[in-house]
């Protein structure tokens, strides 16, 4: 397998009639001072939104129009696009997390940002029933909300490669029957039962060398260096590289300018882009930004160095016996659908899954009583030998912590889609094309759904009884649209964890971190964890 990534050559020339500006950019008429509508058809399910949408209408005709969405008013030519200027509009990018907060409080459970220049509308809902109610009314093939940077890139930029062959052109950025061919080819394999649990061992000795590597970088104090976090990527790449490509990156030992190295500030670079190229008005759409030449060079990289390691992983794997996921992803789809799974698990599997643990042992390090109950239940279950399959069944309070960093402090702060048709929403009906965003930030620390939500307490996950609703909290997101490498992502997280539970004690001597967005949702400042050898 031989494939070249062309050089881009600039400029792109764009049709600047992609350029479009929401119909909703005139003012609404919805004002600070709306009563808040209670959902009435919570847990209500149906078959189809569309169903949902003429079912409810016919038996109750009081359903209001999307005009009386409670939110923010846009400006006349502004819309609310000036909201997220900096210093000016007060909405930032950087701490949506608070935005959204103050929108719940503000406006209610379902929260309309209309007059996004060159974005559809958006519509914000904080009510888990409602949240349950249109994933599980889902036609086959539902839509993520776009990401049209992505999309230009897969679609346009590189369709030489990613259309070379029908239907391969991935899951991020896909929608429609072309998504649902290629999830339907690598599910098969990357949702079967004990696909992640084989890689245990394997992933076990890359989190002992991320333990070795703790020793090698503490400071005269047992402290992490301020790049701690850039470690923890080298680690999440390092698992990522072993479940994806069959083989082990040398992470730990790569320099400035080493394939693993690139590949992670490649990543790193493509998750601080897509933000702003997303969120903010979309100027590369008429011409080429630096930001968005940054975002390309990025994901040329990922694209050259995924590939590179794929031919390599092919090449050796037919030197050696045991199955693997990329060669049973060969079998099953051929060659460059495997490539493309691990370029899509690349971009969504490294600085999620880096970002999570280093939360977690943050949050961890100031509660010694919660790492010597971990203690207790891992090696209660290891007893001094090395990890197996099935070991991690056996420890649900490590489970349960994590879920417990996830609902206070999720790496992605909500999930998402772009409604196929009307849909009735909260009581309104929410006009087709417009994103719908379940903000699982907001619903995960509110005391409707869990008692005393602001404090962390693992064993609310063990008592059913302890939290009111499971969709408020939903870190891998749900249905057909669910996070596809959800169970190797929490293989990588708990067995990392229980290593490092196992040989360290953690403690945490600085000013408390606030959280921010950058890319994902990460403690703001260094992680200069004390790591104490037991």
């Amino acid at each position: 397998m031989r494939h070249r990534v062309s050089v881009v050559k600039w400029p792109i020339r764009l049709n600047v009639k992609h350029f479009n500006t929401s119909s909703a950019d005139k003012p609404d008429g919805s004002e600070i001072g709306l009563p808040r509508t209670q959902c009435p058809i919570q847990n209500h399910r149906a078959r189809s939104t569309h169903a949902v949408s003429t079912v409810f209408e016919a038996i109750n005709p009081s359903v209001r129009s999307w005009e009386e969405v409670p939110g923010p008013k846009p400006l006349p030519l502004l819309g609310n696009t000036w909201r997220f200027i900096p210093y000016i509009g007060g909405y930032s990018v950087e701490h949506v997390d608070k935005v959204c907060m103050s929108l719940r409080q503000q406006y209610g459970k379902c929260v309309k940002i209309a007059g996004l220049l060159g974005r559809p509308d958006m519509l914000f809902v904080f009510d888990a029933g409602e949240v349950e109610r249109v994933f599980r009314s889902e036609d086959a093939a539902p839509h993520r909300p776009p990401m049209p940077s992505l999309n230009y890139y897969k679609h346009t930029l590189r369709k030489d490669f990613f259309g070379a062959e029908k239907d391969c052109a991935g899951v991020i950025a896909v929608h429609g029957d072309s998504w649902a061919a290629f999830r339907t080819k690598v599910s098969r394999v990357a949702l079967s039962t004990g696909a992640a649990a084989q890689y245990t061992e394997q992933v076990a000795d890359v989190a002992d060398s991320f333990i070795q590597r703790i020793r090698e970088i503490r400071d005269e104090n047992s402290e992490t260096p301020d790049d701690f976090l850039n470690e923890i990527h080298k680690w999440s790449l390092e698992s990522l590289g072993l479940i994806a490509l069959d083989t082990r990156l040398g992470c730990f030992s790569s320099s400035e300018g080493s394939d693993s190295q690139r590949l992670i500030d490649a990543v790193h670079t493509f998750f601080l882009c897509v933000g702003e190229l997303e969120l903010r008005t979309p100027w590369w759409r008429i011409y080429p930004t630096a930001m968005f030449r940054r975002y390309v060079a990025a994901l040329d990289t990922i694209l050259s160095v995924t590939l590179k390691h794929v031919e390599r992983a092919l090449e050796s794997s037919e030197k050696v016996s045991n199955k693997s996921l990329l060669q049973d992803l060969v079998t099953a789809a051929g060659s460059r659908v495997a490539a493309v799974a691990a370029l899509d698990m690349f971009l969504v599997g490294i600085d999620t899954t880096s970002n999570a643990v280093a939360s977690t042992l943050y949050q961890l390090s100031s509660r010694p009583e919660v790492q010597e109950s971990l203690y207790e239940e891992i090696s209660s279950v290891v007893q001094g030998r090395q990890l197996r399959a099935g070991d991690i069944n056996q420890m649900p309070y490590l489970k349960a912590c994590v879920k417990e960093v996830l609902r206070l402090y999720p790496v992605v702060i909500g999930n998402g889609r772009q409604l196929t048709k009307d849909t009735v929403i909260c009581g309104y009906k929410i006009p087709q094309g417009t994103q719908v965003i379940f903000q699982h930030y907001v619903m995960g620390n509110s005391d409707e759904y869990f008692a005393d939500a602001q404090e962390f307490r693992p064993e609310r996950w063990l008592q059913k009884s302890s939290y009111k609703h499971p969709f408020a909290s939903l870190p891998f997101g749900f249905g057909r649209r669910m996070c596809l490498g959800r169970r190797f992502a929490e293989l990588e997280m708990h067995v990392m964890i229980s290593k490092i539970i196992l040989n360290y004690k953690m403690e945490y001597h600085h000013k408390p971190l606030d959280y921010h967005i950058h890319p994902m949702y990460t403690p703001d400042g260094p992680l200069r964890i004390k790591f104490i050898e037991r």
